[in-house]
């Protein structure tokens, strides 16, 4: 049996903190940073202010706290969806796919990076990055140059169906 004084603190520490929650600095006394007074403004993680795919305030669904148009996230899923995805993070807007090789086109694989730049529906609010790689069999896998009129048709594919969500929101 442990003796008191060893469970002592872990009994007492709930009160303690508890305590500390009344004690605030006083915001005038510092300057705050724009990023800092922005992400106050949006409230807070785990409290008021979050709302995932639009908000009940009447605002466009397409709006939310997390600074990622909704449509453009659904949107670029959607396309994405026949490659693996090594990475999606809804909160900055990043989606990183794995590579992808297409049986009908053996010997060379793709991989897309999207940034979703805006919370808006705008047609600069993605980005998409393209890579390409062709297998030979001396090297192996070796990266090739995309043509850039490729990672544009990508970005108006993902801004058409992002529209088409946003219509569909609006019935």
């Amino acid at each position: 049996m442990k003796p008191i004084y060893a469970i002592l603190p872990l009994l007492l520490s709930p009160f303690v903190l508890a305590a500390c929650d009344g004690l605030e600095k006083d915001s005038s006394s510092y300057p705050q940073r724009k990023e800092l007074k922005r992400n106050e403004a949006r409230g807070k993680l785990t409290g008021d202010g979050l709302t995932l795919g639009g908000s009940s305030k009447g605002e466009d669904a397409g709006n939310n706290p997390l600074g990622v148009n909704s449509f453009l996230w659904r949107a670029t899923l959607d396309t994405l969806a026949f490659m693996p995805l090594a990475s999606a993070d809804p909160f900055g807007g990043v989606i990183i796919t794995d590579w992808y090789e297409d049986p009908n086109a053996q010997g060379e694989r793709f991989k897309v990076n999207v940034l979703i730049l805006d919370r808006q529906l705008r047609s600069d609010g993605v980005k998409v990055s393209l890579f390409k790689q062709i297998r030979s069999d001396d090297r192996g896998w070796t990266d090739t140059k995309v043509e850039d009129k490729l990672a544009r048709q990508m970005e108006d594919t993902i801004l058409t169906r992002a529209r088409q969500l946003r219509v569909n929101n609006a019935r």
